[in-house]
C-alpha cells in the first residue's frame, strides 16, 4: 500500500485524530514573517486544521493535498475548496507570503526534496517564506503503511543547496498527540 492509498483509505479516522491538535506556537513563529491578511499555501493541508486557522485570523489560504479523500473532508471542514494535487504537480509562481508544509514534505524520498522545494521557492514572493517540519532523525523508508523521510538540520540544509533558500531558525519540538510526546520534529522556518 502507497502512502496515498493510506491517506485514503484513513482519512477519516486521521481527520478526526488531528483536526483540533493545537498547533499555535508553530503557528506564531511562522506568522511573524507573514504580513497581516497575507496569502498562504498549505502545502499538503491534510485536515484542514491550518487552512481553518489561518482563515479564521485574517489570512488568505489555499490548500492542497494528495489524498482526495482528505481534500473532501479538509473542504467541509474549512467551507473553502481544496486543491487535489501533489507536490510535484505544482506549477505557482510569485503567489504566496508564506507556505505552511506540517508534516507533509516527510511524505517525499530524500531525492525529490530538492526539486519540490524549487518548485516551493517559485510559488513564494520575494520576502516569502516556508514553514516545514520533519520527524527528527535519518531514517528513510516505510513506516506504519506510509514513506518517511526524517531529517536533521544538516540533511535539510543540503537538501537546500542549489535553491536561493536559507534556513532562517530551526528547533525541535516533542509531538502534540496523545501519548506520542516522545517522538521529535524538526522544525524549520525558510526565506526566500
Amino acid at each position: 500500500m502507497s502512502t496515498l492509498d493510506y491517506y485514503n483509505r484513513h482519512a477519516e479516522s486521521f481527520h478526526s485524530e488531528t483536526k483540533l491538535l493545537n498547533l499555535n506556537d508553530l503557528y506564531e513563529a511562522f506568522l511573524k514573517h507573514v504580513p497581516a491578511g497575507g496569502a498562504i499555501l498549505d502545502a499538503g493541508c491534510g485536515s484542514g486544521r491550518d487552512i481553518k486557522y489561518f482563515i479564521e485570523h485574517g489570512y488568505q489560504a489555499t490548500g492542497f493535498d494528495a489524498s482526495t479523500e482528505l481534500c473532501r473532508l479538509a473542504s467541509e471542514f474549512t467551507k473553502t475548496p481544496v486543491l487535489n494535487t501533489s507536490f510535484d504537480l505544482i506549477e505557482f509562481d510569485n503567489l504566496f507570503d508564506g507556505i505552511w508544509a506540517c508534516a507533509s514534505l516527510l511524505h517525499l524520498k530524500k531525492v525529490e526534496l530538492p526539486s519540490v522545494f524549487k518548485k516551493l521557492e517559485r510559488a513564494l514572493k520575494k520576502s516569502g517564506v516556508i514553514y516545514c517540519s520533519f520527524k527528527l532523525g535519518d531514517f528513510e523508508g516505510e513506516r506504519n503503511g506510509r514513506y518517511f523521510c526524517d531529517l536533521t538540520h544538516e540533511s535539510l540544509e543540503s537538501v537546500l543547496k542549489g535553491t536561493e533558500l536559507k534556513v532562517l531558525k530551526h528547533w525541535v519540538t516533542s509531538d502534540v498527540r496523545k501519548g506520542r510526546e516522545d517522538e521529535q520534529w524538526l522544525n524549520a522556518i525558510i526565506s526566500k
